[in-house]
């Protein structure tokens, strides 16, 4: 019953996504790469909460909640107020140039060499930590919610191989045939799934600590865990409360405004207005995220307190306690579609940067849009293929999930500090970009080596605020070079008229409503 309706859940997925992309001309790179510029609002949000949700994070957060309660929430309430900064700030600035991939922009402020450098920045991170990693936690939670090594008679090991390039092969068709469009209608439909398959498990195990009542449930887990309810926390947390204030924003600017797997969705947007209500209905679903990826663990903390030998048990456990069989199916297709979704999202993402920033530029200046985009295709099947054969090789490392955020430290300050420093100046030079990039990266590579290797036993600075005194240090670096040796001429961003850029009229208002929620969170949870 449950595989049967896993498949036919995916199966109705594939086929309401092939129909809405028919008409999609997808051998332009506008067609390929965003969509057509045609995607609304709706579809900009679904595909946005959908992409950045995955396994990694039901399962990790809810870890993580299990451990240490409701203060890992920052990671999603927080976001809320990057994704109000992005329609606000970077949004209308990115649609004004026209552009479809973030280095494009710093090609346009700095030089082309400054832009290659940003997109093998992303795409490192992508192939060395990104797709191997949703690759094998996917196929972890597959593995153990269908029993996959019973069921075919093979050993974990095995099914875990099995399952990498099922979903790997699965979500390259996805994003390296059917492009954005896609993608985002696959996300839109998933999203619903997994926000009625997320809320579900909390509702039921709620209900089950109630006794059939889910606000006796609320009352007994608040009253018998006060302290998983304190949304501050002790300075040895894993988000030490002052982190929120330095290095938390700055990974959230980063990942919401700059990341092209994320901001893409938006990219692709008909008009600003439409931009900026997916943006906007994207972060207000994300304030009511904790519902998913944090209660759930705070939940399996008051069931199976002192039963589990891992955190990382909570979710899984839960889910097979509380969830009914009949509905195990349709949830691991659910989960089954956000696996895929980030799959094939930083997949889409990889063939864009490639097929636009570097074959384009360096391989085939003359290349019409049609071999651009076969390229792209071309460079996605070997780098589909390369993330399957390194995802099974992550069940030896047990610190990747741990350092899955301090790594990424690595590419997302430096590029962050290039975009914000190449908005807000008009005559900091190409020059600075680099020596800001350089020195961001070596610097924090040299901060995580002391970390992990030389002062083992001692205390450094939490990496959030090592990100934040980075960031400063960077900027400052760029603003002194661009002093010393200013461009001859100010740089101005010119109007493509690729969309209209009239912005919605009410962004500011929800915007300053969205933030004004966060902080209430967590003054009713201090």
């Amino acid at each position: 019953m449950g595989i049967i309706s896993f498949i036919g859940f995916t199966l109705l997925v594939a086929i309401i996504s092939y129909i809405a992309t028919r008409k999609t001309d997808e051998t332009s790179s506008d067609g390929y790469f965003l969509g057509g510029r045609s995607l609304t609002a709706v579809v900009i949000a679904g595909s946005l909460l959908l992409t950045n949700l995955s396994t990694e994070q039901i399962v990790g957060l809810n870890g993580s909640a299990y451990s240490e309660g409701i203060l890992v929430m920052a990671w999603e309430t927080l976001a809320a107020i990057a994704m109000v900064v992005t329609a606000i700030f970077l949004l209308p600035r990115y649609l004004k140039g026209g552009i479809t991939t973030v280095p494009q922009f710093l090609e346009r402020r700095y030089d082309t060499t400054t832009k290659a450098f940003t997109s093998v920045l992303f795409l490192s991170g992508y192939v060395v930590v990104f797709l191997p990693v949703v690759l094998y936690t996917g196929s972890l939670a597959i593995t153990t919610m269908f029993d996959v090594p019973e069921l075919l008679g093979v050993s974990k090991g095995t099914s875990i191989w099995i399952c990498v390039f099922g979903i790997g092969v699965i979500g390259s068709i996805y994003a390296i045939f059917g492009g954005l469009k896609a993608v985002a209608v696959s996300d839109t439909i998933n999203a619903i799934g997994l926000l009625i398959g997320g809320i579900m498990i909390p509702v039921f195990g709620l209900l089950e600590i109630g006794d059939g009542s889910i606000s006796e449930g609320i009352n007994i887990l608040m009253t018998s865990n006060p302290e998983k309810f304190n949304a501050v926390g002790s300075n040895d947390s894993s988000i030490p409360f002052a982190t929120i204030f330095t290095g938390m924003m700055l990974v959230q600017l980063f990942y919401w405004g700059t990341n092209q797997a994320i901001i893409q969705r938006a990219l692709g947007a008909k008009n600003l207005k439409e931009g900026q209500k997916g943006l906007l209905l994207g972060s207000f679903i994300k304030i009511l995220g904790p519902i998913i990826v944090v209660l759930p663990g705070i939940i399996a903390f008051h069931i199976f307190k002192g039963e589990l030998t891992t955190a990382d048990e909570a979710y899984p456990k839960l889910v097979s306690r509380v969830l009914p069989l009949s509905l195990v199916g349709f949830f691991a297709a659910v989960l089954f579609g956000a696996i895929l979704s980030s799959f094939n999202s930083a997949l889409n993402s990889s063939v864009t940067l490639f097929g636009i920033d570097i074959y384009k530029e360096y391989f085939n200046k003359e290349a019409s849009e049609k071999q651009v985009v076969k390229a792209g295709k071309g460079f996605g099947v070997i780098l589909a293929v390369l993330a399957m054969l390194v995802a099974p090789l992550l069940a030896q490392a047990e610190s990747i999930f741990t350092y899955l955020q301090k790594i990424n430290g690595c590419y997302s300050i430096p590029i962050l500090t290039i975009i914000v420093v190449g908005y807000l100046t008009k005559r900091v030079p190409a020059i600075a970009a680099k020596v800001g990039m350089i020195s961001g990266v070596l610097l924090y590579v040299v901060y995580i080596l002391l970390d992990e290797f030389v002062f083992i036993n001692k205390e450094l600075p939490h990496f959030l605020h090592v990100m934040a005194i980075l960031f400063v240090l960077n900027i400052i670096i760029m603003l002194i070079i661009g002093k010393l040796y200013p461009r001859e001429q100010a740089y101005e961003q010119q109007y493509t008229k690729e969309v209209d850029i009239t912005p919605w009229k009410y962004t500011k208002i929800v915007g300053a409503i969205i933030c004004l929620i966060v902080i209430s969170t967590y003054i009713y949870f201090n």
